[in-house]
């Protein structure tokens, strides 16, 4: 009977991920948060692209999201975070009072104006608890909710964020802390790391080498040039070297595709 009541416990706890440029702001929510019964930190970050990263590993209920920060903006993010196939619950927590009519329209479950009281925090929370319209959806068809057809990676640039559609990305190949995007309008640096990339995208990126994926759907034909296999990807002038670690599982996949 005790671990009956544990186990159903546990089951009702909700995950929380906290996004904030300013240390002292996360610190101030992650202690608030503690005295909030049935709730659980699980990240901490301070911007948007390692949020939709910590979001994608850890699929958070709740994400207590800033909107005035570098790069991406807590608005941008929250339009991405919609495309999960597990879409979180958002609550806005910000120094402004001027972007709740956009919250609306990211389907924010919450709009908190710092300094947070506990109370209205929970309060907060305790609203994002009830499903919204993206996680309905999520729970009747994964498949459509998750938004796959039109997923992208993120990179950040000089004209702001650009977004590479899954579609037109040939490979990925890290490089000490970065990771190039080859796609189909050329080359772009991205710091999301090579492994959760392959956690995310594996159904359509296939492990070569420790250090590349490549789209499993634009593999034209696996070579072997002077005694080392290379993959060659159909519209890239390039091969891409396939480590001795990973040829036999490459071949197999390979002789699964249809």
């Amino acid at each position: 009977m005790d671990n009956d009541v544990r186990d159903s416990s546990a089951e009702s706890i909700r995950t929380v991920l906290i996004v904030d440029d300013e240390p002292l702001a996360r610190m101030r929510l992650a202690r608030l948060l503690e005295d909030c019964t049935g709730y659980r930190l699980v990240g901490s970050c301070a911007d948007g692209l390692s949020a939709l990263e910590q979001a994608r590993r850890h699929t958070p209920d709740v994400v207590l999201l800033d909107i005035r920060m570098p790069g991406l903006n807590g608005l941008q993010v929250a339009s991405e975070l919609q495309r999960l196939g597990q879409p979180p619950a958002v609550v806005f927590c910000t120094a402004y009072d001027d972007h709740a009519l956009d919250a609306l329209q990211v389907q924010a479950a919450g709009y908190l104006l710092k300094p947070i009281r506990g109370t209205d925090l929970l309060a907060s929370l305790e609203r994002a608890a009830r499903p919204n319209r993206l996680q309905q959806s999520a729970l009747g068809n994964p498949s459509e909710a998750s938004g796959e057809p039109g997923a992208a990676v993120l990179v950040q640039n000089r004209q702001g964020v650009e977004r590479i559609p899954l579609d037109a990305v040939f490979a990925f190949v890290a490089d000490q802390k970065y990771v190039s995007v080859f796609h189909e309008g050329g080359e772009a640096l991205i710091d999301t790391p090579l492994k959760l990339l392959e956690q995310t995208h594996g159904e359509r990126f296939l492990r070569i080498h420790r250090n590349a994926l490549v789209a499993l759907d634009r593999v034209e034909r696996l070579l072997r040039v002077d005694g080392q296999h290379q993959i060659r990807l159909r519209g890239l002038d390039r091969d891409f070297v396939v480590s001795r670690r990973h040829a036999a599982a490459v071949r197999s996949r390979l002789a699964e595709r249809p």
